[in-house]
């Protein structure tokens, strides 16, 4: 079995606020600083580190998932799921983007979790400048690490929240934090912060790292691919979120840190489905640049099990009992599937009739991203999908479909499926993949004018979708569904390559939590979101009420207790919160 640095838990979860409650760092920077020469040991140094990684899965919860799940129901790629809209009501409330108030305590918990996984890092941080590097060699490259860390804990609030505080001063006083403002840098300001922290990674890191966890110095590009096409998009005005800019000299980074020399050793799996799958011989495969880390049978009694995606199995009689049905794809999202009679997207009409099994081509990523009625769920024959409560716990009102990303064969229970208070697995989270990169690259030629060589890169995802068929080759004969999917072929303009791209991310990326942030960050949201709930209300009723409006729903408010606690120093995000 590969090694997993997570596997060891260090230090129980602190839950504090940034703003007024340091105890963790009290408890572990000042010893960062004495004379003592024990408390500057490797062995200490290294302790720090691993608990600063085991934090990403520890502080985590189902909702509160790192993976962002919860936050994706903003967009059109997923319903909230569950019973009704009372059930997970301030997810509700995402959904339709109304109430969204900056007292609801699932703001304020992502907050907290993500500034304490921060905390953990900074500490590390602090007592690695500390420690002699005589005595640790691997002291450069342990800090690598943690600034990888670091940026990955700012990345991810900031697509939340826009303006945040930077905690990148590891030795701040108590007195010091308390005063921090997060309007201290623009937003692309706040980007360039990101990046100066995966430069220092990407400098340091090795190719190859003996525990999988551990970044590499592809990870660092693949993570510097993304922050520099997010900063590409300027959101620079403080009036409004709106794109004023997007930035050659960004877009130019994404190339740079996308190229294929920067990433040996690493490449697209031969079928997708190989990413989602929990057996360790699949996890921390060639696409996987860099995975949160999940086990079992660590010697604890669930092990180290992620627990994010509780809420999202169905509730299987006598097999997976208590599932709770949440984060379930929509049927805007299944149509995106379509294909036309040359076997590419409909990417003007994907939406002008309901995908129909029995008539309409489809791509084949359709039935290994989303579980439908008639068909095996998670590909297993024994468990076949029906239009029935145990495959909607709401009774229709959310639909019948199923995530299957996020998901685990109903036959591996006590296995890779575990039981305790919710459901969990040991399957790897992968932060960065491949296909992600190659999208992103893609991406940034097209915003160049470079259509030829964003299509090619779209090309090559859609030839590895085309034989990502190991789970489905037998649906055709068995089930009448028709697979088909070419290639683009020709010549296309800037638009046209920019459309296909966005396409694409979509139908490779779909329930990987990826849609609504890419949606802010075209400035897209508004309309795509606006377009969406009108078609959707006879597919959900509950989008009757759904409005998106610009300038503020891009953006959670920044919570109403780190106001208070802040003494002043934030800056409410604007809207009418």
């Amino acid at each position: 079995m590969k090694t997993k640095i997570s596997n060891i838990l260090f230090s129980a979860l602190m839950i504090c606020s940034l703003a007024s409650c340091t105890k963790f760092l009290e408890e572990h920077v000042p010893q960062a600083t004495l004379s003592d020469e024990q408390a500057k040991s490797p062995e200490n140094a290294e302790a720090m580190v691993v608990s600063a990684y085991a934090i990403f899965t520890t502080a985590e919860d189902i909702n509160s998932s790192f993976s962002m799940w919860n936050f994706d129901v903003r967009s059109d790629d997923a319903y909230k799921g569950g019973n009704d809209s009372s059930d997970g009501d301030v997810f509700h409330q995402l959904e339709i983007q109304q109430g969204v108030l900056s007292t609801n305590w699932n703001l304020n918990d992502i907050w907290v979790r993500l500034y304490n996984s921060l905390s953990r890092v900074n500490s590390a941080i602090a007592l690695l400048n500390e420690t002699d590097e005589a005595s640790f060699p691997l002291k450069g490259q342990r800090l690598a690490e943690m600034k990888f860390l670091r940026a990955y804990g700012h990345f991810l609030l900031k697509r939340l929240f826009k303006y945040i505080p930077f905690v990148v001063n590891e030795n701040l006083t108590y007195e010091e934090y308390n005063n921090l403002s997060n309007r201290t840098y623009t937003n692309d300001e706040g980007w360039q912060l990101i990046i100066d922290d995966l430069m220092e990674a990407y400098n340091t890191l090795p190719t190859v790292q003996a525990d999988k966890g551990r970044p590499t110095k592809a990870a660092a590009a693949a993570f510097l691919t993304k922050v520099y096409l997010y900063k590409a998009y300027h959101q620079d005005d403080v009036n409004s979120h709106q794109v004023t800019e997007i930035n050659t000299e960004d877009l130019n980074k994404v190339i740079e840190f996308s190229a294929p020399e920067l990433y040996a050793g690493y490449g697209l799996e031969d079928d997708i489905h190989n990413n989602f799958r929990p057996e360790e011989q699949y996890e921390n495969g060639k696409e996987s640049l860099w995975a949160i880390q999940y086990s079992r049978n660590d010697g604890s009694t669930y092990g180290n099990l992620n627990w994010s995606y509780g809420l999202i199995p169905p509730s299987i009689t006598g097999v997976t009992d208590g599932g709770c049905d949440f984060y379930k794809p929509s049927q805007n999202l299944v149509n995106a599937y379509r294909t036309g009679a040359d076997g590419l997207p409909l990417l003007d009409s994907f939406n002008a009739k309901d995908y129909d099994m029995a008539t309409d081509n489809a791509d084949p990523r359709l039935f290994l991203t989303v579980g439908m009625p008639g068909l095996p769920y998670m590909f297993n024959k024994a468990f076949m999908m029906a239009k029935t409560s145990i495959w909607s716990r709401s009774n229709g009102r959310y639909g019948y479909y199923v995530s299957l990303k996020q998901n685990v064969d109903p036959a591996l229970v006590d296995n890779y499926l575990i039981k305790g208070s919710y459901w969990a697995s040991s399957m790897n989270r992968i932060a960065f993949r491949y296909a992600d990169v190659l999208l992103e690259r893609a991406e940034a030629y097209a915003q160049l004018g470079k259509a030829d060589e964003a299509v090619a890169l779209v090309n090559e995802i859609r030839t590895r979708a085309k034989g990502s068929l190991q789970m489905i080759a037998s649906y055709p004969t068995t089930y009448g569904v028709k697979i088909y999917i070419t290639n683009y072929s020709g010549s296309y303009t800037k638009e046209q390559a920019v459309k296909m791209v966005k396409m694409e991310r979509r139908l490779e990326l779909g329930m990987e939590c990826e849609r609504f942030f890419d949606l802010v960050r075209w400035g897209d949201a508004e309309q795509v979101l606006n377009k969406y709930y009108a078609e959707e209300i006879d597919n959900c009723t509950f989008y009757q009420d759904a409005h998106f409006t610009a300038n503020q729903g891009e953006y959670l408010p920044i919570p109403a207790v780190q106001m208070a606690a802040a003494n002043g120093h934030y800056t409410q995000n604007i809207g009418n919160w």
